[in-house]
């Protein structure tokens, strides 16, 4: 099955969390693809250097720079378009490995925020603008820990529960509206900053989640399934993709040459 061209009313694809690792590479991918990119993110000089790189490539993208945790920001960066064509719901992270006796309420709020409610101010705020196109797609990018849990994972697992169940919902509320919901849920993907950032900078602790294990996924594996997904014929509609490395066969199952 070929991929499918964007129509000239489904030419805008926004990207959040666009600054590095996934969101980076998928705006790669969709402007490769066609697309007019809109990569948001809350690092401006990052995602600026990504436009224009995507432009001196050949590509059509702008940057502008967004948290998507404020409500207020989004209402008024959607009041930028007429119609757009694709969201891709990337914004999100982790935040510690603490058993739930003793995580932190504030790293379990930043990634509520982050990951729910952030994507729920997007795809309130866009779309009528995604049915206004009459060819849109809603991707959420979940998570292997939106469909099962693991120790030291709850605050995290409980985040992408919810950006999983969002999805679900919305796929159900909106049926017969010229817009498909997609869920893409990775496993274990290596990106620079994603176990970096959960474990506040500590490198040893970042390395050790790859440590022995042959192949993780990369950004681009991912990016690269997102694409093929947004690409399909409008008609078909991929519920939901769980992507892992060969080397992982469950959130707690993995393998590793050690």
């Amino acid at each position: 099955m070929a991929p499918a061209a964007p129509s000239p009313a489904s030419r805008i694809a926004v990207v959040t969390g666009a600054s590095s690792g996934i969101g980076a590479a998928t705006a790669r991918r969709l402007a490769a693809a066609g697309y007019r990119v809109v990569l948001t993110a809350r690092r401006k000089d990052r995602i600026e250097a990504l436009a224009e790189e995507l432009v001196a490539a050949g590509g059509s993208a702008t940057a502008y720079q967004l948290d998507v945790t404020d409500r207020t920001a989004v209402d008024e960066f959607a009041t930028a378009f007429r119609t757009i064509g694709v969201l891709v719901n990337n914004a999100g992270g982790a935040l510690g490995a603490d058993p739930v006796a003793s995580g932190d309420p504030d790293d379990w709020r930043t990634m509520y925020e982050t990951n729910v409610i952030g994507t729920l101010n997007l795809t309130q705020a866009l779309l009528p603008k995604l049915v206004e196109s009459g060819d849109g797609t809603v991707v959420v990018v979940s998570s292997t820990a939106g469909h099962g849990t693991y120790e030291g994972g709850a605050g995290y697992v409980a985040a992408k529960h919810g950006a999983h169940v969002l999805a679900e919902t919305l796929r159900l509320e909106i049926v017969g509206q010229p817009v498909r919901v997609i869920e893409i849920a990775p496993g274990m993907v290596k990106t620079d900053e994603f176990a970096l950032t959960r474990f506040g900078g500590d490198r040893d602790k970042a390395a050790k989640v790859y440590e022995g294990v042959d192949e993780p996924l990369t950004a681009d594996d991912v990016a690269e399934t997102i694409a093929w997904a947004v690409t399909r014929p409008s008609h078909v509609n991929v519920d939901l993709l769980v992507l892992r490395p060969r080397a992982q066969a469950s959130n707690t199952k993995v393998h590793r040459k050690i």
